[in-house]
């Protein structure tokens, strides 16, 4: 409760005293908007407006004597003070005496108490400076003045030695909100410790603590983010016979989230929400993190939308949060719109806020947005970490943005961050998918003198680049290091030399096949059956197949592919229908063709150029058996390569079909409103098939 401080003295204490009375009577916590003594805003009203307000206010006749002469420091401070606010007189504001009655009044008076509050925040943390200063009011001081002073300064020392004066001069009625006041203090100078020890003093005069007292203390080590400090404090209310109110377990949803200990935290933000308890910007912020954190991000959303909804205006800190969330969910489009969310409603975007966006359009690979929050940045003067740079380059190395990742390269050079490992990894990678061997190499070189040894991510990018310049003896020797370095072969290093294989001359595939051996055995073990043509006895199938039951399920379909691709340029066309077999029988194909009684459709998305040849063959073959079941076909047929083109090449898979399916004389045509199809009717795949089997027949 606020209280205004434009009447006389004596009116003044009249209503703190029933207040202080009251309050040692009930027990129960106060509400926020009842809770005098926990918002302590004794300065409601601005000297300003308490002058403008001596047109409407009744003034006291013994203001002009200041009554507070006739109180002696042992006198019944409510008795007096109540006696003292009987008699008031209205006085005209346009009366030559106006001027004078507005000095002798209490507006007065408490400029007078923030000025000396001011004078002690800024004089020497010694007693004699603090207690000179406080003298100069003789014995005119009292309770409410000391309120006054402490509740407005700012200097944890000064506001100490102050207190002490005041305690030696003066008798409390309700010595508890001096030392809250004075708790208050070292909460805006973050002093938990001298928070904790002037605690420690109010049990040794005898002094009961009370709501107001934790909540400080409590708030106190919250803005210090010592939250195990904080459930500490609340936990200790109980033991003193204090019950939280609304206000405390608020800060207390953020303190539990805070040490992790989100049972508790979501348990009282339900209560919360039962009891419509008033919530801060930082509460909700906190427990957008826990969601955040325990990977609930339908849940961050919602604590959004119930923010706004309680009318609780989001701060740049819940943004920033959100963002973050969004980042992880991999949701840019959600994060693309809390920035415009941020924008409209007058925020200045932090750098904490950029991070998280290039974090969040990064790791989704928005590369336009990516570079457009850079380059904004930039523009800003906000720096980067080694970590956002990274993220940057890991994007324009996965999208081939080649100009716009030496770019920022040199940028973040020229800015005094240094490359780490994973900076080089980056650049090798993308040199590496252009085929820049020697761009690749001079990062290989840089990276060295920066005293870093590369890395399997490294040694994998360098052989794909070697590869795909078929520089097979620097495959090899790139594939020695691994020894040298100590690093053990992965299933994606693997993957890499068997789609080597892919792109190597068959008379040059022997010196492959010995790295591979080594590096996988299985793996080498089937690549060998297929390149020397062994395992006719139906032996492959099973190696195969056990093979792919010891890889991860992540390179299945690049190992299914890639050992297709191999069959496909070895010639060996039933090896690779058996691969594509094998592959949908373990499921690491899924709906290659698919039937409606409108369409029958082959599905190549997902495969390689030789597996997408390998399926389109059992295709033709599958639909010429059903012509001799006298299945009928239906309206239309279709073959779905998918649109994309391959992020370092023009070349995509349609392009590969469109050559190969002129070469097979098929009537399939791209279609014009779907792109990546090509489609044909019944009647001229009727046509095609028969044709084929004609044409077969003559062969034999």
């Amino acid at each position: 409760m606020a209280y205004n401080l434009c009447s006389s003295p004596s009116s003044l204490y009249q209503p703190l005293c029933n207040t202080l009375s009251a309050s040692s009577r009930d027990s129960k916590p106060r509400t926020l908007n009842n809770n005098f003594y926990h918002s302590l805003k004794l300065n409601t009203l601005s000297p300003q407006s308490r002058i403008t307000s001596l047109q409407v206010t009744n003034v006291s006749l013994q203001e002009q004597k200041s009554p507070q002469e006739d109180i002696s420091k042992d006198s019944n401070f409510r008795e007096k003070n109540e006696s003292s606010s009987k008699s008031h007189i209205w006085v005209n504001p346009k009366s030559s005496k106006a001027s004078i009655l507005r000095k002798s009044s209490y507006d007065a008076r408490y400029a007078s108490l923030i000025k000396t509050a001011k004078s002690l925040d800024s004089c020497s943390p010694n007693k004699d400076a603090v207690f000179n200063i406080l003298g100069e009011f003789g014995n005119k001081l009292f309770e409410q003045d000391a309120v006054v002073i402490l509740n407005n300064m700012s200097n944890s020392d000064t506001a100490l030695l102050a207190l002490k004066f005041f305690q030696e001069r003066l008798e409390f009625n309700r010595e508890v909100v001096v030392y809250n006041v004075t708790i208050k203090v070292l909460r805006k100078c973050r002093d938990l410790d001298k928070a904790e020890k002037l605690f420690d003093e109010m049990i040794e005069r005898g002094v009961k603590p009370d709501n107001v007292t934790f909540s400080t203390i409590i708030s106190c080590a919250r803005f210090c983010n010592l939250a195990d400090k904080a459930i500490e404090w609340f936990e200790k209310m109980p033991s003193f016979g204090l019950d939280p109110d609304d206000v405390t377990f608020s800060t207390m949803i953020d303190s539990y989230g805070r040490v992790g200990n989100v049972e508790m935290a979501l348990s009282l933000y339900d209560r919360a929400r039962t009891e419509k308890w008033r919530l801060d910007a930082t509460t909700f912020s906190t427990l957008i993190r826990i969601y955040k954190v325990s990977g609930n991000f339908d849940g961050c959303l919602n604590v959004y939308e119930e923010m706004k909804a309680l009318g609780v205006k989001p701060n740049l800190v819940v943004y920033n949060t959100l963002l973050d969330a969004m980042g992880r969910a991999r949701r840019p489009w959600q994060a693309k719109k809390f920035y415009q969310d941020i924008i409209d409603s007058g925020l200045s975007p932090s750098q904490a806020t950029y991070a998280a966006l290039l974090r969040a359009y990064g790791r989704a690979r928005y590369g336009e947005d990516t570079i457009k929050t850079y380059r904004e940045m930039k523009e800003k003067g906000l720096s980067l970490n080694v970590l956002l740079y990274n993220t940057i380059l890991a994007m324009c190395a996965d999208l081939g943005f080649v100009d716009e990742a030496i770019e920022i390269f040199e940028d973040m050079k020229s800015s005094g961050i240094s490359p780490d490992s994973w900076t080089f990894s980056s650049m090798i990678t993308m040199s590496s998918c252009c085929g820049k061997v020697s761009e690749a190499e001079n990062m290989l070189n840089e990276m060295f003198e920066a005293g870093f040894q590369p890395n399997i991510f490294v040694l994998t990018s360098l052989i794909q680049c070697y590869g795909k310049t078929q520089r097979v003896d620097d495959v090899v020797k790139t594939f020695n290091r691994l020894s040298e370095l100590l690093i053990t072969p992965d299933d994606r290093f693997c993957g890499c030399l068997l789609n080597v294989m892919t792109q190597t001359p068959n008379e040059e595939l022997g010196k492959l096949v010995e790295c591979v051996e080594r590096a996988n055995p299985k793996l080498g073990h089937v690549v060998k059956l297929l390149v020397e043509e062994q395992g006719n006895d139906g032996s492959f199938k099973k190696e195969a197949a056990d093979l792919f039951d010891s890889i991860s399920t992540e390179v299945k379909k690049a190992y299914c592919n890639c050992l297709i691709d191999l069959c496909v340029n070895l010639d060996m066309l039933e090896r690779a229908c058996e691969l594509l077999d094998l592959g949908l029988t373990l499921e690491i194909y899924t709906v290659i063709q698919s039937k409606t009684s409108t369409q029958w459709s082959l599905n190549l998305k997902s495969l390689s150029s030789g597996a997408a040849l390998t399926a389109l063959h059992v295709w033709i073959n599958d639909l010429s058996k059903a012509l001799e079941a006298g299945e009928q076909l239906p309206p239309l047929l279709g073959i779905n390569t998918g649109h994309g083109k391959h992020k370092y090449s023009e070349k995509g898979l349609a392009n590969v079909f469109e050559s190969h399916l002129k070469e097979l004389n098929a009537p399939f045509h791209e279609a014009p409103d779907k792109v990546g199809w090509f489609l044909t009717t019944k009647v001229a795949a009727e046509s095609w098939l028969e044709s084929r089997k004609l044409a077969d027949a003559v062969a034999a």
